[in-house]
């Protein structure tokens, strides 16, 4: 157990990177075979997830080095820098790695019959692990050349998958704006990574902050940074993509896409604390994050009240989302230097936009499997054509009312819990945006109501009258993500207290992340 618990770091990228390339072989000898691969892997990576965040909340940064004779071994004898590719595991990146996890779980289970009456299916779960490892790698790595790596291997196979219906026209164009996006960012995270190992001369993220000086070949480095996170994470004004994407992508894919956005969202705030935290008056990089994080609440929430699209009127939702996850983590940001304010609540409202982290993965991944389901059944994403559905499709219209509920902030939804630390510590820091904040969780209850009343409400209509609740594997994978809501909604302390505030105080502690690569006093 010890040695797994060593080694788990790489194992979690490396057995679906290695499941990835068996599942065409197994899966031109059987399709049972196949998916029974897919989800043991998951299921595995899962409980290796698990076991290396009680480490971690238990004993501190977990540090592991490819290449060396001891995985602690960053730093060889006779080099001052780290010269090996290091993966580092802090409490903010296990974080989002339960979150991948989970919702990569839960996906695939749900792909099961969801992607049942698609031809090329072992195609789709290769690209669905070679996502869920640029994910982990982004979540793990030490290094910024390799955040770059696992960001376009997320990138590519996100894009495959996007545009897998090729039978609809808008498949190969959601798919496409997908892949422009990426590749410019790419360039620019490339472009970004050059600036500063030509300074530095090293890759390594605790080795590069150890050494910023903060110049202005570091400026633009970190403008540029931040353009390309918050394009891949939807935030408005670099939104363009998201509605296109998401709402042509099958379900299940969807739903990743939110946690693939929410792991580049993790690498912004990578590198803003960590990597420019110490020696960067952090102010105003925080008010770039804050307004980005307005922006995207209002516009989002107001983009989706027209729609009749259920899928692209939660695409909207989800750009409004990570509104909530931006202003909370950039009035963290705003105040880092000033450590009453950051006390006092600057580091409650960081917990509040991580904790909103979780509980949008959960929830905006179940509404995207329900409307899902509804295509499914229908045929149709039009919710002016649908009505009645809940007469039929029962359990699934539960599962969107939890998760309905829960993204309109309704007590006691964990939705509600993460939204209203947010207001509160938000207030202190400026009322006006916590009165915002607040407006938009009222728009948002009102387009999701709508939204059920369409689908699921009134006389059932004649030609539904044969429709039946969604497949068994479609329920199951649901279920996990509203369990997982209904545990949050139940026991919010107890995520905040062991899972959400270690995560905040990584985030904040640059000193612990340098020194775990480094050595010295955090």
């Amino acid at each position: 157990m010890d040695k797994l618990l060593t080694h788990s770091p790489i194992l979690i990228i490396a057995i679906p990177l290695l499941v990835a390339f068996l599942t065409p072989l197994i899966g031109r000898a059987s399709g049972k075979a196949r998916n029974v691969l897919v989800l043991a892997s998951l299921a595995f990576v899962e409980f290796l997830v698990i076991v290396l965040a009680r480490d971690i909340y238990l004993n501190g940064i977990h540090v592991y080095a490819l290449g060396a004779a001891s995985p602690n071994l960053a730093i060889p004898e006779h080099y001052m820098v780290p010269v090996r590719v290091v993966l580092e595991v802090d409490a903010m990146s296990v974080f989002m790695a339960i979150i991948s996890a989970t919702v990569a779980l839960a996906v695939a289970i749900y792909s099961f019959s969801f992607m049942k009456r698609e031809t090329g299916q072992t195609r789709f779960y290769t690209l669905l692990l070679l996502l869920v490892v640029g994910m982990f790698g982004m979540e793990f790595t030490g290094d910024l050349f390799n955040l770059f790596v696992f960001l376009e291997i997320a990138s590519i196979a996100g894009a495959a998958l996007a545009a897998f219906r090729t039978r609809f026209a808008d498949a190969a164009e959601g798919g496409f704006k997908y892949i422009v996006i990426s590749a410019a960012g790419a360039l620019l995270v490339l472009f970004a990574v050059g600036l500063l190992y030509a300074q530095y001369n090293v890759l390594n993220i605790a080795a590069l902050a150890n050494a910023m000086q903060f110049s202005m070949l570091d400026k633009i480095a970190l403008t540029l940074l931040i353009i390309v996170f918050a394009m891949k994470l939807g935030a408005i004004p670099l939104h363009m993509w998201v509605p296109d994407t998401y709402a042509v992508a099958p379900a299940g894919i969807s739903a990743m896409l939110v946690v693939s956005s929410q792991a580049s969202m993790y690498a912004l705030f990578r590198v803003c604390f960590t990597l420019y935290g110490v020696t960067l008056n952090m102010a105003t990089v925080g008010w770039i994050v804050i307004i980005l994080g307005m922006l995207s609440m209002f516009v989002g929430v107001t983009m989706a009240i027209p729609q009749t699209d259920i899928k692209r009127l939660m695409a909207y939702h989800a750009i409004s989302q990570s509104g909530y996850m931006l202003l909370g983590v950039g009035v963290g940001l705003a105040v880092l230097g000033d450590p009453h304010a950051l006390a006092t609540y600057g580091r409650e409202a960081m917990s509040g936009g991580i904790f909103h982290i979780i509980n949008h993965a959960m929830y905006k991944g179940l509404l995207f499997l329900t409307a899902g389901a509804l295509f499914y059944r229908v045929g149709h994403r039009d919710l002016n054509r649908m009505g009645g559905l809940g007469h039929k499709m029962k359990i699934t219209s539960i599962f969107f009312i939890i998760g309905a509920l829960s993204i309109a902030g309704i007590p006691p939804f964990n939705g509600f819990a993460s939204k209203f630390m947010i207001y509160e510590s938000v207030y202190q820091f400026n009322p006006i945006l916590a009165v915002i904040a607040m407006l938009v969780s009222l728009i948002t209850l009102a387009s999701f109501a709508k939204a059920f009343q369409a689908a699921f409400t009134g006389p059932q209509l004649p030609e539904f009258k044969d429709v039946k609740e969604a497949p068994k594997s479609m329920l199951i994978g649901m279920g996990i993500l509203a369990a997982a809501i209904v545990f949050f909604s139940i026991f919010p302390g107890l995520i905040v207290n062991h899972i959400v505030e270690p995560a905040t105080d990584a985030l904040i502690n640059q000193g612990a992340y340098v020194s775990g690569i480094m050595g010295g006093t955090p």
